[in-house]
């Protein structure tokens, strides 16, 4: 099949493509060229070499060139953009820089190493193929509950979905109002509980909140309880509101605060809404982060999804099984290929170096297996249908759920760097939402974005004034009025969360649970600790 080009744009492309390798040919015969700008060339040995010098700056404009070759492809944008990820992926892979005979910066490590880079690499691979995926960070530097989910605590119920933690307050007094955290299921909890330094979950608690965390079981392909079939019904009616009722059973409050993070904040508001139909409010104020309601545009990952895909998955995993936690973590890493896949690639195998240890990257590498029908359904009626945000169009035992019915309160936060979630999407949530909004946006990614202590005085974030309703702006016209700050969000978000705890004047407790949830383990629980095949 051909593939349908402009011909007068082919024909600019050669033009300017043949005038551009000429000028890289006199620049090379004048020992003019300069290192591209791209960090895969960075090493010095790129620009001791002429011919390796040459090669990569030859690799960049060939590159350049194939790109602007797909921009003048005539198909729908849809299909033009699965041509633009392929063609990525593709040049990423073949870039000189990725292979021992093409890269001095190995070459010159295997010289000065006496061979050993090499000897190293070939058991950083070997090391690799038996663990099944590619080592990102050195994983013997950690381990969940000695040096990372630490915050003290109790487990003070469990089910055959999740584990719910109890954290040990720190401040003489609380608020009156506790917050329960709900993190994504397709990942461990202790991304926000990482190290004392950057707990997102240690923060909140110093901040005289009682904070509850759900941690998600990470089911099996021996599993034979049930957990197997779950359903996206399931985990809103005996995962999240199953939480928020032990929560305010063990606080004796009437209302709680709530906060979802990814796909556990999609989840949230799913069941806030089921439970707003039946006649429920249990929650006094949201915090979304990094969620997607509005399905609209997904960034990259829509590329992947089609009627095939679902209809393929349907057949595999509607009736039981499992999501492989390490199929969806290289999914999501050939998202950004050259940083999280190619870069690992030649420092670990081909320059025999050991990766740093770092925890978020231990986490990102910890991957939580789904439920297939919970799956199939997420997949079907978010990412291809995008039924959510459509009032009544989905129904979870015979309650049709609208995400509009919920007029609480909510803070929306995005990470303007974000690629799973592009934070204009996230910010959509407020024309499906109905309370007041408060958005904000962060600086970097989805999650170096979201774990920015305030400590360390990194990166910044964006916030409108309160006069501005999100709701009623498009993304670029908050961007455009709204305000930079230096530093963390948390700040922020725990100045807005405590206007909507009541008084900071109840005596903190350190008897965890009640008569009716009485600490069942000590935190961080077994649940955690389970990891993927």
């Amino acid at each position: 099949m051909s593939i349908p080009f402009s011909s007068q744009r082919i024909a600019e492309l050669q033009a300017e493509f043949s005038k551009n390798w000429q000028a890289l040919l006199s620049q090379s015969e004048k020992g003019e060229l300069a290192k591209p700008k791209d960090r895969r060339f960075s090493a010095d040995a790129w620009a001791s070499h002429p011919s390796f010098l040459f090669m990569a700056n030859a690799y960049m404009l060939s590159a350049e060139t194939m790109q602007k070759m797909v921009d003048a492809v005539d198909m729908p944008e849809h299909s033009r953009e699965k041509l633009r990820f392929a063609t990525m992926q593709w040049l990423d892979a073949m870039a000189p820089s990725n292979f021992l005979a093409t890269n001095p910066d190995a070459q010159q490590a295997l010289v000065q190493s006496n061979g050993m880079s090499l000897l190293q690499g070939v058991q950083n691979f070997y090391g690799d193929l038996q663990k099944g995926y590619l080592s990102q960070t050195d994983e013997s530097k950690f381990t969940v509950g000695e040096n990372l989910a630490i915050t003290d605590g109790k487990v003070v119920f469990e089910n055959p979905l999740f584990q719910l933690i109890q954290y040990t307050p720190l401040t003489e007094k609380v608020y009156e109002m506790p917050l329960l955290v709900v993190p994504p299921c397709i990942n461990k909890y202790y991304i926000l509980d990482l190290q004392p330094e950057n707990s997102f979950a240690r923060y909140a608690v110093e901040q005289g909140f009682t904070v509850f965390m759900v941690s998600w079981r990470n089911p099996q392909p021996n599993d034979n309880d049930g957990i197997l079939k779950a359903t996206w019904a399931d985990y809103l009616q005996s995962g999240v509101l199953q939480a928020v009722d032990v929560v305010k059973d063990i606080t004796q409050s009437e209302k709680i605060n709530a906060l979802g993070f990814c796909v556990g904040g999609t989840l949230l508001s799913s069941a806030l809404a089921l439970a707003k139909a039946r006649g429920q409010n249990p929650v006094n104020s949201l915090t979304l982060l990094t969620t997607l309601l509005d399905f609209e545009d997904t960034g990259v990952i829509d590329i992947f999804v089609d009627e095939n895909l679902v209809r393929t998955r349907e057949l595999q995993l509607n009736h039981g099984g499992i999501m492989p936690a390490r199929e969806l973590a290289t999914t999501f890493s050939f998202l950004r290929p050259n940083e999280l896949v190619w870069n690992y690639v030649v420092a670990n195998y081909l320059k025999g170096q050991t990766p740093p240890a770092f925890d978020l990257l231990y986490w990102n590498s910890d991957g939580t297996n789904m439920p297939g029908p919970f799956f199939t359904w997420y997949l079907r009626n978010t990412y291809l249908e995008n039924n959510l945000k459509v009032p009544g169009k989905v129904v979870v035992d015979g309650t049709p759920v609208s995400l509009s019915d919920l007029t609480l309160p909510t803070y929306l936060y995005g990470s303007r760097e974000d690629h799973i979630v592009p934070w204009k999407s996230a910010y959509a949530s407020s024309a499906v939402l109905k309370g007041p909004m408060q958005f904000v946006l962060g600086a970097s990614g989805h999650i170096a974005g979201v774990v920015n202590p305030p400590a360390k005085k990194k990166r910044s974030y964006w916030v409108s004034p309160d006069t501005v309703n999100p709701a009623t702006l498009s993304a670029d016209e908050w961007l455009e009025k709204s305000e930079e700050h230096p530093g963390s969000w948390w700040t922020h978000w725990s100045g807005w969360l405590a206007s909507h705890s009541g008084a900071c004047e109840k005596p903190a407790s350190q008897t965890l649970g009640n008569a009716h949830y009485q600490p069942l383990e000590a935190a961080p629980g077994r649940y955690v600790k389970v990891r993927s095949a």
